[in-house]
């Protein structure tokens, strides 16, 4: 069965269980997404379901995306996002809501965190810095030797050094749903979740329970 959706993130706040026990939960603004597209092994060489998200309006979309929307009846959506499943009963145009997941169960929500600009190394990698004493003055918070001896004169890719941080794909793994209202769309689950208020989230069952 397919299991999937595409949300906003709308804060955190926090619920109490039965023994007023305070939860901190994350909001979510979960759908109502609809199929834009099915993808078949015979036709595409994989198999996913494509959903949309975000109702517009229709003149803040392109002329190629208003045809490939207009093979379903779908509005006008803002995001559109695939999932790789091969068991599914979609087809275009049906509509996906909050109550494909249920409390107790586990996901893993996808987002893009914030972004934090540049930073040095001590901050992006937790470096522990240069001593403080002996004469130095300038150098508690840089990153220290990079390079290699004369037999490779070079610094290998992928060092740890300072650079843009955030701003990148994350995935909140295994949290737990505690909250489902179906009425205003709305799914809170456990826990913080990567990226601003607004931000795109994508929900998916959880990969490791």
């Amino acid at each position: 069965m397919f299991k999937g959706l595409i949300g906003k993130k709308i804060g955190m706040t926090q619920i109490f269980d039965e023994d007023g026990v305070a939860i901190p939960i994350t909001l979510i603004e979960a759908g109502p997404c609809y199929v834009t597209q099915i993808r078949e092994p015979e036709k595409d060489y994989y198999s996913s379901v494509q959903l949309g998200f975000g109702e517009i309006k229709l003149k803040r979309l392109t002329g190629g995306q208003l045809g490939h929307l207009k093979q379903t009846d779908a509005p006008p959506l803002r995001h559109l996002r695939e999932f790789r499943t091969r068991d599914h009963d979609l087809k275009p145009g049906d509509k996906v809501t909050v109550d494909l997941f249920g409390l107790g169960e586990r996901v893993d929500v996808i987002g893009t965190s914030k972004g934090k600009g540049f930073a040095g190394a001590v901050k992006r990698h937790g470096f522990s810095g240069g001593p403080k004493t002996h004469g130095q003055s300038d150098r508690q918070r840089a990153v220290g030797s990079i390079g290699a001896t004369s037999g490779v004169s070079r610094v290998f890719k992928g060092k740890k050094m300072p650079g843009h941080m955030g701003n990148a794909r994350v995935s909140a793994q295994n949290v737990k749903v505690v909250l489902v209202d179906t009425e205003r769309n709305l799914m809170g689950v456990r826990g913080s979740v990567p990226g601003s208020k607004g931000g795109l989230v994508i929900i998916k069952p959880a990969r490791k329970t």
